[in-house]
């Protein structure tokens, strides 16, 4: 049985005692991290120079950190209410501060999006890895502790252990140690919080060497809110819906298209025909792929599990079961109703949604027959940052080489699409970035970094619509690409491609894609949006209503920074604003309601007049 510590200064005292002073130490990526051990760990070292402390992990979870006034008004009372008992990670903080002493060495081969671009320490101590050779690389480096937060549960008057949400790498370094691979040790911080997930991480006590089991250690568990879902990602998902197949298999990458996806595929099962009507405004002219209800249900095989699963199984969209699951996952991460909702689940309830490591999830090799005969027609669907014109996708870092967030798993899936029967891989691409006079074409001629190959390329959805990119020639890739590109960088683009060679001369894109603007796509789902069916929070929203109607107003704002000349107009519609209840509301939410100052008045002004254009959207 483990040892059993209330202090995370004596489990650190001890595991230096057990493995020495050369720790090599493994963290789960994410939500799954013992930060209190962590923790104590690092003052160890940070005290005593003879301890070589390694960290190996990804995603580390931080507290938001705003930095522009208005948003520190913002976000600063949603900080404190979700995340304020949240122990902030010490590494974390050293690295922001470039205080990182010589023993000491963190590493990563997953950022949390754009976080560390600029930080050369983080940036040259980057691993580049699909997720399935994290493991493997712990191993080569000798991991001698991992350490990671559990749930705990007494059963038959023993106590057992769950890996929670991260039996990822866990598991599968596991095995390595059962045949002798390696050794190391598991150390265990128990969390109230953290869903007991039943499956391969439910362990018995004798798996850990030594467990933190402390209300004194106990903490929330990090749970960013949902986010808002745009005009744009809504748009992506549906047409996403579009291409999964009745009976098929389903994964989902991080990030809220994942929400648009999920609410899209709702409303297909629900009323079939008022998705053929939304895709009719939205892709007037397109064929349709797939529309109707599921019947047969799909399945779920993804790394990440998030709070949209729960809603596609409540739907009925996700019932196809495979070895008595309907979810086999990896790792999640979601809101506090999330969390609640996996621990509040009946055992009948819970044990259909499967936590399995990510070499099972994530690849094809070993019990190949049986996954093989379980994934068919399998829709892998992740997110991309850019694309080029012949298909390549960027979709972890810049041609710069500063990497802005990892491999993960994306290539892993998109070597399974190309390796399964009849399965697709999904790459979705919002096609411009930044607004006003910024605006820039996510969809590039050439581009000096690439995550997934051109001859890897499938299928490509973006606001506009999908690009069935596999088997075509270079100019027909090249002409699919342009039809799902903004109208305001499509010439320029076919300029390029066709001095290049690569495009008839006389070529011209059909009439039916030279209008992808965004006001048609808003056009094209606002009478889905007022009807309810598209809402700005499908799952529900840790987001007060006053938050949630001060978000599009805030959205606002920041695009209007990009220009003193909008921002000026907008301070003056601002000034000339009548007043409501309502408004009144969120001044008084954003401490602006008795503004002291000629910035508070000027901050007031601009917030009015973003308010009054929001709630005419």
């Amino acid at each position: 049985m483990p040892r059993i510590f209330s202090d995370p200064e004596a489990i650190a005292g001890d595991i230096i005692r057990e493995v020495g002073p050369r720790l090599v130490v493994g963290l789960p990526l994410g939500l799954g991290k013992a930060n209190h051990i962590v923790n104590a760990l690092f003052r160890r070292a940070l005290n005593d120079r003879s301890i070589h402390l390694t960290i190996f992990t990804a995603l580390t979870l931080e507290k938001p950190a705003p930095s522009a006034d208005l948003e520190r008004r913002f976000i600063g009372p949603v900080i404190d209410r979700l995340f304020g008992g949240y122990p902030d990670l010490d590494y974390a903080k050293a690295l922001h501060a470039r205080a990182l002493p010589p023993n000491i060495e963190i590493v990563e081969f997953f950022f949390l999006a754009g976080k560390w671009l600029g930080n050369a320490y983080a940036q040259q101590h980057y691993i580049s890895a699909n997720y399935t050779h994290a493991s493997s690389y712990l191993l080569t480096r000798g991991v001698n502790v991992i350490a990671q937060l559990v749930a705990k549960r007494i059963v038959d008057g023993q106590t057992r252990y769950s890996l929670g949400g991260n039996t990822d790498t866990t598991l599968d370094l596991m095995r390595a140690r059962a045949e002798g691979r390696i050794a190391f040790k598991i150390v265990g911080q128990v969390n109230s919080e953290l869903p007991f997930m039943p499956g391969q991480g439910d362990l018995a006590g004798d798996e850990f060497h030594a467990v933190l089991d402390s209300p004194e250690t106990d903490f929330p568990l990090f749970a960013p809110p949902s986010e808002p879902v745009s005009d744009t990602k809504y748009a992506i998902g549906l047409h996403s819906a579009g291409l999964i197949r009745d009976g098929g298999t389903l994964q989902i990458g991080i990030g809220q298209v994942g929400d648009a996806l999920a609410q899209g595929l709702i409303v297909r099962h629900r009323d079939s025909a008022a998705y053929r009507e939304i895709m009719s405004r939205l892709a007037p002219g397109q064929a349709l792929r797939e529309a109707e209800p599921f019947t047969a249900g799909l399945y779920g095989v993804s790394e990440m599990f998030f709070e949209a699963f729960l809603a596609l199984i409540d739907a009925g969209v996700l019932k196809r079961e495979v070895d008595g699951a309907l979810l086999h996952a990896a790792f999640f991460l979601g809101p506090k109703s999330f969390y609640r909702a996996l621990r509040e689940m009946k055992p009948e309830q819970i044990e259909r949604i499967q936590m399995v490591p990510v070499s099972f999830t994530n690849q094809l090799y070993g019990g190949e027959d049986a996954k093989r005969r379980a994934r068919v027609d399998a829709r892998f669907v992740n997110n991309a940052m850019m694309a080029t014109l012949m298909g390549a996708v960027v979709s972890d870092g810049l041609d710069n080489g500063q990497v802005v967030s990892g491999v993960g798993g994306q290539f892993n899936f998109v070597a399974q699409a190309f390796a399964l029967e009849g399965a697709r891989s999904i790459l979705t691409l919002e096609s411009t970035r930044g607004s006003g006079k910024k605006v820039a074409s996510n969809v590039r001629w050439s581009y000096g970094h690439t995550t997934i190959p051109r001859h890897l390329r499938d299928v490509i959805v973006t606001e506009y619509g999908v690009a069935d990119l596999r088997g075509h020639s270079d100019a027909d890739v090249i002409a699919a690409m342009l039809n799902v590109t903004d109208t305001r960088f499509q010439r320029e683009l076919m300029r390029q491609a066709k001095e290049a060679g690569k495009l008839p001369k006389g070529y011209e894109i059909p009439a039916v894609h030279r209008e992808n603007f965004p006001d048609r796509v808003a056009a094209a789902l606002k009478p889905s949006r007022d009807a309810g069916l598209l809402p700005a929070f499908p799952f529900g929203s840790d987001f007060t209503d006053v938050e949630q109607r001060l978000i599009p107003a805030l959205q606002i704002l920041k695009e209007a920074t990009a220009s003193p000349l909008a921002l000026l107009g907008l301070a003056w519609e601002g000034r000339r604003a009548n007043h409501s209840a309502e408004l009144a509301a969120c001044l008084a939410r954003m401490q602006l309601e008795r503004p002291a100052s000629f910035a508070d008045r000027f901050y007031r002004a601009l917030l009015i007049a973003a308010l009054a254009r929001s709630s005419q959207t």
